[in-house]
């Protein structure tokens, strides 16, 4: 009984020991994971910081003859109500990130780790009978002297806390590596096809995006009913979107699972966090959670790539109460966790919302365009007060540019079918007249020699363009070269493709 009492004591204060001091090293992670639990969000900061002192002083009072009953059973209770909470969560179809040992070693909530929980809930209420039923053993009950045996033990105890810290330290290690080499060697099988086919046969670079502000363009992906959803209809009006792209063999997208599931939890109502996926929709309800089966969505083909650029998975991207694209992709775990910080800082009920990872001074997103007064070619005046009442498209062009040039076929082809919700096109230029007019575009066309309106609104070469929203407000990044302004206008399909092998 003595041997089984020393064992139990030693691997109880190493679990104690390495679970506070995990939590003691990610405290914001504690808290996420203590809101995922459903603890009320007073208590959660208050818990977060109490809970590894709590823990710390069970594992050193299990040590010591005079306390170790005492610990033994406040163990007990302790693992108790983790295995509980745990239940409750399961029970509800969620696997939050149970944070069991901090920074040092985390996972879902899996019937594994109430497995795990149970076994060293018995453990602990097995001490606590040994102590009670057996006080000879100076478990607390009775006067507890300080022997040469007694020394030795808490001798061995520590010594073998010690290694088990040092064990769990240099396992976690090994498992940061081994998920290091699984994205390389991912990141490797995109980049060399070797003759074989693959999912991510034909992407770009991953931090392609267009541009803030641009329409969400039109894909079309399944849902649980099996029905075709357009993106435009997949937003909700009036409503900012997390929409994150993943893959059912992802490996590096199963680690986001529970920071998706506390992301889910902590934005509620106000933000909607949809994972746009491929392959059998069985397959990713079986990886993601049966509780997140309504915002699972399997994409159509490859038209969700095609129309945001190169999606490598785990992407995200934020979608802003209009419709709008309000972030770059967000390309990889890390990516995407200071993406969403960077909505936590922001907060989700601005009209204008959007993430930069530039100096977001640079980005004029929100700002009323400056009163201008200019001419058209036709002499009539054109002021800022024309650009209210409908969405505009305003560009910097130069007829010496020949980029520009490139375009104006297209654009003149745009014009002649513009569908009449879309918006409109005003060109900045200088120069002269007559060269203007032999353009033949059919879009206003305003001369400035000093281009001092177009660089007032952050346009700074030819071609570039921003959109202007109902209100004269500055409503998108500035879009430079073709392509962006082909997505400012919301004409994803006119986009260069990628040429293939």
């Amino acid at each position: 009984m003595e041997i089984l009492a020393l064992i139990l004591t030693v691997i109880l204060a190493g679990v104690f020991l390495i679970a506070g001091i995990g939590k003691l090293l990610d405290r914001e992670g504690s808290e996420k994971a203590l809101a995922s639990f459903d603890v009320p969000e007073r208590l959660v900061k208050p818990f977060a910081a109490a809970l590894p002192w709590i823990e710390i002083a069970v594992a050193a009072a299990l040590l010591f003859a005079v306390t170790s009953w005492y610990a033994s059973v406040a163990a007990t209770l302790l693992l108790a109500a983790f295995t509980a909470g745990m239940l409750v969560q399961l029970a509800k179809g969620n696997a939050p990130d149970c944070h069991c040992f901090g920074q040092i070693h985390s996972e879902p909530v899996s019937g594994r780790s109430v497995a795990r929980n149970v076994i060293l809930t018995l453990s602990a209420l097995a001490l606590a009978a040994i102590g009670y039923f057996a006080p000879g053993r100076s478990f607390g009950r009775g006067e507890a002297a300080v022997t040469n045996e007694g020394i030795m033990q808490l001798t061995i105890g520590l010594a073998a806390v010690a290694l088990l810290i040092a064990i769990f330290v240099v396992l976690r290690k090994i498992s940061d590596q081994q998920g290091q080499i699984i994205r390389r060697i991912e990141i490797l099988e995109v980049i060399s096809a070797e003759g074989r086919e693959h999912e991510r046969d034909g992407v770009g670079d991953p931090q392609s995006s267009l541009p803030i502000g641009s329409p969400l363009p039109p894909f079309s992906v399944v849902g649980a009913e099996g029905i075709s959803i357009p993106s435009v209809d997949l937003v909700a009006p009036g409503k900012p979107a997390l929409l994150i792209f993943v893959s059912a063999t992802c490996h590096p997208c199963e680690a986001l699972i529970p920071e998706i599931n506390s992301w889910i939890e902590e934005f509620g109502a106000s933000l909607e966090v949809l994972l746009i996926s491929s392959g059998e929709f069985a397959n990713n309800v079986k990886k993601f959670g049966e509780a997140n089966s309504d915002r699972i969505f399997i994409r159509e083909g490859d038209s969700a790539l095609e129309a945001l650029g190169p999606l490598w998975t785990p992407t995200a991207v934020l979608i802003d109460p209009n419709g709008r694209i309000a972030s770059r992709n967000a390309a990889g775990d890390s990516a995407i966790q200071k993406l969403v910080e960077g909505i936590r800082e922001k907060g989700v009920d601005e009209k204008y919302l959007f993430v930069a990872d530039v100096d977001s001074e640079a980005i004029l997103i929100g700002e009323q365009v400056p009163q201008f007064s200019l001419r058209d070619l036709d002499g009539n005046e054109f002021t800022s007060e024309d650009l209210k009442g409908r969405n505009t498209v305003a560009a910097f062009w130069s007829t010496s540019c020949p980029f520009c040039t490139k375009m104006l076929g297209d654009l003149k082809d745009w014009n002649g079918g513009r569908n009449a919700s879309g918006p409109e096109l005003v060109l900045f230029s200088a120069g002269n007249p007559d060269e203007h007019r032999s353009l033949e575009l059919g879009s206003p066309i305003l001369l400035e020699d000093d281009y001092g309106t177009a660089m007032k609104i952050g346009m700074n070469g030819t071609p570039s363009a921003v959109l202007i929203d109902e209100d004269g407000r500055i409503a998108s990044e500035t879009g430079v070269g073709a392509d962006m302004i082909w997505a400012l206008l919301g004409e994803t399909e006119r986009l260069s493709k990628p040429e293939e092998d």
